[in-house]
């Protein structure tokens, strides 16, 4: 038997082993626990406790809670903290901050080294961390792939996907894409040089997320971290587990 970590997030599902203070190797299914077949979901691991971040609706969430329940002894919610492992948040209301981005946060913090975190889902998320953990506040935008989806659902004749990106391009769909990718990479962009000027330092770019791929040519100084949530998530679990928790 053994510890599983669950981040259940608006567009994917993802898990792995809990692998000492981070994730072990993770398996991933598009669009949530809804498009997993009646044979994927029965092959779920089983174990000790399941550790669960979600952000997903509360029905879907309330859905993979139900399976978790029935495969493992204990199951652990994380929440976002007020401080926790180190990092301290900057909003008045921790609560309000998402927890997959908290976890992030948990596993940027590794590095002590000031870090501008960007998540690439269903939002585009940017949260600026000090080397010594301090959490000083972020953005919350559109992805691309919600800027291409909101211009095709307005304009149908507008297509929600492909295209290549190009500084100038030269049809619809490159234009598409060059305008939504360009317009996420702007504004991460502009929030690394108001870092370094509020740090007095550059700070590393971690991006993560489902979305994050198509970015990365455009951030060429990025450092892609796919499972930040999950290795976050493995922090918390360690942290929750301490003794005098």
């Amino acid at each position: 038997m053994s510890d599983w970590l669950f981040d259940l997030g608006n567009s994917r599902f993802k898990f792995a082993p809990l692998d000492g203070a981070t994730a072990g190797s993770v398996q991933a299914w598009a669009h949530g626990a809804e498009a997993m077949t009646a044979a994927a979901l029965d092959a779920l691991p089983r174990g000790d406790t399941a550790w669960v971040a979600s952000v997903a609706a509360p029905a879907l969430t309330a859905t993979v809670m139900e399976l978790l329940h029935a495969r493992f002894a204990r199951v652990q919610v994380a929440r976002t903290l007020p401080a926790c492992a180190g990092v301290t948040i900057a909003y008045a209301r921790p609560e309000k901050l998402g927890v997959d981005r908290f976890l992030a946060l948990l596993a940027a913090a590794t590095g002590q080294r000031p870090v501008l975190v960007v998540g690439v889902g269903t939002a585009l998320t940017i949260d600026l961390m000090d080397a010594g953990g301090r959490h000083l506040g972020g953005r919350i935008g559109a992805s691309p792939t919600v800027m291409r989806e909101a211009l095709h659902a307005r304009a149908a004749q507008l297509p929600a996907s492909g295209g290549d990106y190009a500084e100038f391009a030269n049809d619809t769909a490159d234009a598409l894409a060059s305008g939504c990718d360009g317009a996420a990479v702007a504004l991460v962009e502009r929030s690394l040089r108001h870092g370094a000027d509020l740090l007095g330092t550059a700070p590393s770019l971690l991006v993560h997320g489902g979305g994050a791929v198509p970015l990365l040519p455009l951030l060429p100084d990025a450092e892609y971290r796919p499972a930040l949530v999950l290795d976050g998530l493995a922090r918390w679990a360690v942290h929750a587990q301490a003794p005098g928790r």
